[in-house]
């Protein structure tokens, strides 16, 4: 994933709603009205939160007869997951480092 899709990704996840709308994807396809039943604001306003999602590939959607459905499409979030779990070592020897700093500090022996 190229930096400018991935800070695509996370911008359109930074929005609460947005997070809101793809874990109902989750559940599968939905319409715009469909995807505004829980929120307090217009169809037009879920519309440009859609069009965020679609333009970080987090979304795609198709007709289907009158209806626009949206679907989720995960594999951007497999791969923001990917980068954010580089981190996760690094995270893990700092906590690592920490525990045997805090049993040297009581004077416990590991174990």
């Amino acid at each position: 994933m190229s930096g400018d899709q991935l800070n695509s990704v996370f911008g359109a996840l930074a929005d609460p709603t947005r997070r809101a709308i793809l874990a109902r994807l989750t559940n599968g396809d939905a319409t715009v009205a469909e995807l505004a039943a829980p929120f307090n604001v217009s169809q037009p306003a879920i519309s440009r939160h859609l069009k965020v999602l679609e333009r970080a590939g987090l979304i795609s959607r198709r007709r289907r007869a009158t209806a626009r459905l949206s679907h989720l499409e995960a594999e951007p979030l497999r791969e923001a997951t990917a980068w954010l779990s580089r981190y996760q070592d690094y995270w893990d020897e700092r906590y690592d480092r920490l525990d045997a700093l805090l049993i040297t500090m009581r004077g416990d022996q590991p174990g």
